[in-house]
């Protein structure tokens, strides 16, 4: 693989090479790209997060940015992070550091100025690539370029080590697997996240909710699943999975040219029981409006119901959900939006009808009416009102 990135969209950034300016105004080598950046354009796909390493204390990163005039925020400073603001997006730079201990969730760390010292506490080969700012030269001191072309997901130095560190690495494992990974996997990684699998369960359930979120947004994760549920993995975090129903949707979703969505796909990991997705969804601290659409698809009624009038009744999302985990067709809904039903309250009781129970009863019939006829024009819903008032 090549020894220097290749021209990107992100490495002609104004914004950035001003970054560089202020923090080695003499080109003496004190800041370098890292990880994901330099990961993903050696690979030639886009990068949403720009990471610096430097050798530069943090109060001296920030005190470099203030005199050039960029705005910083101290994000980790006990870590040595400090993260710079840009006209184009945030960069985090970060000290170089090594480990001083660790409990698993949790390292405290000292200041380096060795980048191999550097490498090696991070967690996987391809994820400790640094790249000169001003050259675009690769540095490697793991083996990650050899493990990129493979497409290798490999732990630094001693797997069993590198998750003690931190057992969300586990996690990250099978993410990196099914972004990157090609089979076999690394022998010596699946015996480690297998063997150390219990150890999750000190981990907060954020970041093992992110950490899940994430896998299962990418375009196939259900061959990581079921690797996952064979390695006993996946019961230690999310017991109640059922990988076939995953398969089923991911098959239906490609089928019809749907994208990805994580929290589709993880109420198709679960029993079609709404009270058991609600505690899945407090579990793994989803937001409230991502526990009410989950509980929503746990219900699982899409199987003979018009898609439109589902949509009217649940929301948008809601009904696509429910109709791609009951194998249906989402095209009804395309192009088409929600329409609002045409009818107050006030019409009805300028008709003589007395607000109160009997407008309200009125409303919800020729609501359902309008429903059933496929929302028609605010013609036929006056003509719906006429018909029942005629009723008495």
């Amino acid at each position: 693989m090549t020894d220097t990135l290749p021209a990107a969209e992100w490495t002609a950034r104004a914004d950035l090479a001003a970054l560089v300016l202020a923090l080695d105004p003499q080109a003496e080598g004190n800041c370098r790209w890292v990880g994901g950046v330099v990961r993903d354009t050696l690979l030639g796909l886009a990068s949403k997060d720009i990471d610096m390493a430097t050798t530069l204390l943090p109060d001296e990163t920030a005190a470099r940015l203030k005199a050039a005039g960029i705005r910083s925020i101290p994000t980790g400073i006990a870590h040595g992070t400090v993260t710079a603001v840009l006209s184009g997006g945030t960069v985090e730079i970060t000290t170089l550091r090594r480990d001083v201990s660790t409990d698993g969730r949790h390292a405290t760390v000292a200041f380096s100025g060795e980048w191999a010292e550097d490498a090696a506490r991070r967690d996987f080969t391809f994820n400790a690539l640094y790249a000169d700012p001003r050259t675009l030269e690769v540095f490697d001191y793991t083996g990650g370029r050899d493990d990129l072309a493979a497409r290798r997901v490999r732990f630094i130095g001693e797997a069993d080590q590198r998750i003690r560190e931190d057992y969300l690495r586990i996690l990250r494992y099978f993410r990196f697997q099914a972004r990157f990974g090609s089979l076999p996997a690394d022998a010596e990684a699946e015996a480690a996240v297998s063997d150390l699998a219990a150890g999750m369960k000190g981990l907060s359930r954020e970041r093992v909710g992110w950490e899940l979120m994430a896998l299962l947004a990418l375009p196939d994760p259900v061959p990581t699943m079921r690797r996952m549920a064979e390695l006993g993995v996946l019961a230690q975090v999310l017991p109640e999975a059922d990988v076939a129903g995953l398969e089923a949707l991911t098959l239906a979703e490609t089928a019809q040219g749907v994208a990805p969505d994580a929290l589709r796909r993880l109420a198709a990991l679960l029993p079609a029981d709404p009270p058991l997705a609600e505690q899945v969804a407090a579990r793994l601290r989803l937001s409230v409006a991502q526990r009410k659409r989950l509980s929503a698809a746990a219900a699982r009624d899409g199987a003979d119901v018009d898609a439109r009038a589902l949509a009217y009744r649940l929301g948008m999302a809601e009904a696509r959900d429910r109709l791609l985990l009951a194998g249906r067709s989402v095209a009804a809904l395309e192009a088409w939006e929600v329409p609002a039903f045409p009818l107050k309250g006030g019409a009805i009781v300028a008709r003589g009808i007395t607000a109160g129970p009997d407008v309200a009863r009125l409303l919800r019939t020729v609501e359902s009416q309008w429903v059933a006829e496929g929302f028609p024009d605010a013609a036929r819903v006056t003509e719906l009102l006429d018909a029942e008032l005629a009723k008495g």
